[in-house]
């Protein structure tokens, strides 16, 4: 049986931590090292960093954030956000990323998944997908949830899986941000659908939120809001699962 795992998300933009919702009204939430730092102090398994304005300003990551997270961690950190082609994964697997998320390109050319795939391992290839539900099916959306594909995200997470990726970010735009619990039908469906590890994202305002994220088939969880604004730790949610029969990584 794996173990249950909390990531903390930093979405990022222009060298600072932001927070909204449906990735709209972004706030300020701090300093990604210091952040990066701070959670995994408080027990997180792992670090997510996505760059949320380099698609839209159609540029890079910001490499310097990627580094100044990465000389303060121990655990891993996947980083996403303006990967366009497999020397922009390259680019940021030097900066001192374990794992490299792609979302927008990859919906516009998948054979980008099986080259990250092909040249760095299917470990380091993650592909996001942001999902809103739109007439009884999930679909893909793309730009920072700006644009909508119509894409099936079921199916989709289905053909990233034969094409290489090694792992499903599932954000649900609908619940992004709102801390109404997470999109259990959107994680059943991909997790039912696919054999690749899935992490929940979008809606987290407590412990049992997450709880039932891991129960409609995840493989781990993303939270923001939470943890930014001091509400619990990763540690503490780490406790309340381990008193529900899950196994957590100490």
């Amino acid at each position: 049986m794996l173990t249950s795992r909390i990531i903390p998300c930093l979405d990022v933009s222009h060298g600072r931590v932001v927070k909204g919702v449906r990735f709209q009204g972004l706030r300020d939430a701090g300093d990604p090292a210091e952040r990066s730092a701070l959670y995994q102090d408080e027990g997180a398994d792992e670090i997510v960093i996505l760059d949320v304005s380099a698609t839209p300003e159609g540029r890079g990551h910001q490499h310097e954030t990627v580094a100044a997270c990465r000389e303060r961690l121990m655990i891993p950190l996947t980083v996403g956000g303006g990967v366009r082609e497999a020397a922009d994964a390259e680019a940021l697997l030097e900066a001192g990323a374990d794992k490299v998320s792609v979302n927008t390109a990859a919906v516009a050319d998948p054979a980008l998944l099986t080259a990250i795939a092909t040249r760095f391992g299917s470990q380091c290839c993650v592909l996001a997908i942001d999902a809103a539900r739109r007439d009884g099916r999930y679909e893909v959306l793309i730009k920072g949830g700006r644009e909508g594909t119509g894409r099936d995200a079921v199916l989709w997470a289905k053909e990233a899986q034969e094409r290489g990726a090694g792992e499903i970010l599932l954000t649900s735009w609908d619940k992004d941000g709102t801390r109404s619990g997470y999109d259990l039908e959107l994680t059943r469906a991909v997790a039912d659908a696919v054999h690749l590890p899935v992490i929940a994202s979008g809606g987290a305002d407590t412990a049992a939120h997450i709880l039932e994220a891991f129960a409609a088939g995840a493989d781990a969880v993303l939270a923001a809001s939470i943890f930014h604004d001091g509400d619990t730790t990763p540690n503490d949610v780490k406790l309340y699962l381990q008193e529900h029969g899950l196994r957590v990584r100490p």
